[in-house]
């Protein structure tokens, strides 16, 4: 069976003041997928949302139901189409991962993220593709503030990138599967490499034997 994704979903916010946010990212990356493929989204009231179609048949979905009920449009969409959950790619933002970072998951569960809890629940299945864009977590902020705020100054690059390389992904992956995808795009955060500190530097003889700290360890435990 193919892993090729018969309809790609953007989950978002619809309105204005909602534009922008972190919790808008798959509606920014449906929009520049689609205007890259020359397509325009109409909206579809039936379908409670926003469909742009392919030439060939692809379908793309940004819900207009706000995201806690997101899954009403996609499953109406699925069982027209007759488009089995494998065959969905889903993309949203996502606080577990650091700004920046790309995941694609071919099943999983919601993992607090209300838009994937609605699917989840509307398709009756866990079982569809998602790329996850990570927004990072709110460092001493509340959740909803967070992902309903907009990128800092500081982050707008490396967001700005995260969103461009994300349009690359789901482009490689109507062309080439999930699977090639997630093996190409799937990020990890890169290992920091420690400078040696000099003052943790052992300390040597003049003939260059290592002087050795005697290891105290087990009577300090045992005076605990």
């Amino acid at each position: 069976m193919s892993d090729i994704p018969q309809l790609v979903v953007g989950l978002g916010n619809p309105g204005k003041e909602y534009a922008g946010t972190r919790h808008n990212v798959g509606f920014d990356i449906l929009d520049r997928v689609a205007k890259a493929a020359g397509l325009v989204f109409r909206s579809e009231r039936k379908w409670s949302g926003e469909m742009c179609r392919s030439a060939d048949g692809l379908l793309f979905l940004k819900p207009q139901t706000y995201m806690n009920l997101s899954g009403r449009s996609v499953a109406a969409v699925s069982r027209f189409y007759k488009i089995a959950p494998e065959s969905i790619l889903v993309v949203y933002d996502d606080v577990a991962l650091p700004l920046g970072q790309l995941r694609f998951r071919m099943s999983g569960s919601a993992g607090g993220h209300n838009g994937i809890g609605s699917l989840l629940s509307d398709l009756g299945s866990r079982a569809f593709p998602r790329l996850k864009v990570g927004i990072g977590g709110p460092p001493g902020a509340k959740l909803s503030g967070h992902v309903l705020g907009r990128f800092g100054l500081d982050e707008r690059e490396v967001a700005e990138k995260a969103l461009a390389t994300a349009v690359d992904a789901v482009q490689f992956a109507l062309a080439e599967g999930i699977g090639k995808a997630a093996n190409r795009f799937n990020s990890r955060p890169k290992a920091q490499k420690l400078k040696p500190d000099s003052k943790s530097q052992p300390k040597k003889t003049d003939d260059g034997q290592e002087i050795r700290r005697p290891d105290c360890s087990e009577h300090e435990r045992e005076g605990r």
